[in-house]
């Protein structure tokens, strides 16, 4: 891999959110405070170093933005105030443009116009589908699996959810050639993969090195956020003609209470998130990018109008609901242009799958260390 140096990475940075790197005197403070950094991985200092100096290609193929959670202790404590925790933040950014092939993630990240165009191109498509192309409007009762069939929105949501699985895993695919590209001998056995995999998951549902940041509960805000996302994507993409129907349940009735509770806990973790930008309290809040705002901000919103659309559903408003749902298809079709598989959304599945290519990556060190040792002497 070629070790050029670029210059010009660093003020590149500076368009992805990059604040006070060059004030940074490489005195290791941040790495030793940081509760997650290790002697392999010693990150903030080493991506901050790897910025000021240009290495570009070795910036590109580390996993350890990834491995940072931005608990913010790095940045409260840094003596020359060169926040490298922002500077972190910054990188990852950037690295999801450089695993973005289409090239949309740079102009996402670095446009406000096209960040603009992202939140309206997908409200105007909508509101033109649905003027066009809704069933009959029935006014004399809610019926809103005829004004908008549940089997037609099923097929629309497994066709955006293909289109997002195509895009997030083509970048995961990357990802993982520019990660293990720098290392050593002639390649890791597939049986790493294998035995590794299981950190996938882990890491993607319990969010365990979250865990051990300082304020444990910013971990478990996070924690309820994901849960609750990830179980109102299942109702909507996998569930929904359970989910989307005109049969009026009891309260007590798993369609409802499940829906809820999932509604419920993004309120919470997304509304903490938002909370906590307006107030600027912590570290990780002093500084925002237009994502840090939409991704929650749609999220709440979202969730909003899904529950008023139980709600006018169970008052029997018919044109309420049909129209609030409309607003929520809009809303989710801006979270998934905006900040989807491009931009903030796609962290819930770069973190888990760097942990596990950087245990894949220690196993195999570990198994070449083994073997030279067990080498007989020349």
């Amino acid at each position: 891999m070629s070790t050029r140096v670029e210059p010009d990475l660093l003020p590149a940075l500076k368009a992805y959110g990059a604040a006070g790197a060059e004030q940074c005197l490489n005195c290791g403070n941040c790495t030793a405070i940081c509760p997650l950094s290790t002697t392999g991985n010693p990150f903030p200092r080493d991506c901050i170093r790897l910025a000021q100096v240009g290495l570009r290609d070795r910036l590109r193929s580390s996993l350890d933005p990834w491995l940072c959670y931005y608990c913010g202790e790095c940045s409260s404590t840094c003596p020359r105030g060169a926040e490298p925790g922002e500077t972190m933040m910054a990188v990852r950014r950037w690295l999801t443009a450089q695993y973005d092939w289409t090239g949309l993630a740079r102009r996402l990240q670095t446009s406000r116009g096209w960040v603009w165009a992202s939140l309206l191109f997908p409200v105007l498509l909508i509101l033109l589908l649905a003027t066009f192309f809704h069933g009959p409007v029935i006014t004399e009762r809610v019926a809103l699996n005829t004004f908008a069939p549940v089997e037609l929105i099923h097929q629309l949501d497994l066709i955006l959810a293909g289109m997002i699985a195509f895009f997030l895993f083509s970048n995961l695919y990357r990802m993982h050639r520019l990660a293990m590209s720098r290392e050593p001998g002639t390649g890791i056995p597939f049986s790493l993969y294998l035995r590794e995999a299981w950190r996938l998951a882990y890491h993607f549902l319990t969010q365990a090195r979250f865990s051990r940041c300082e304020s444990r509960r910013r971990w478990l805000s996070h924690l309820v956020l994901v849960g609750g996302y990830v179980t109102m994507f299942l109702l909507i993409v996998v569930f929904l003609s359970w989910f989307q129907t005109d049969e009026l349940y009891p309260l007590y009735h798993p369609q409802r209470w499940v829906g809820y509770l999932a509604a419920l806990a993004i309120l919470y973790g997304a509304g903490d998130a938002l909370w906590g930008r307006l107030h600027k309290r912590h570290q990780m809040h002093r500084f925002s990018h237009p994502g840090d705002w939409l991704f929650p901000l749609l999220l709440v919103l979202m969730a909003v109008s899904g529950l008023s659309i139980h709600v006018f559903r169970y008052q029997g408003w018919p044109m309420a609901t049909y129209l609030t749902y409309v607003a929520h298809l809009a809303l989710m079709l801006s979270l998934y242009v905006c900040v989807g598989p491009m931009g903030k959304w796609s962290h819930l599945a770069y973190r888990p799958f760097a942990v596990y290519l950087q245990a894949v990556k220690e196993a195999a060190r570990a198994r070449q260390g083994a073997a030279t040792q067990l080498a007989p002497a020349g």
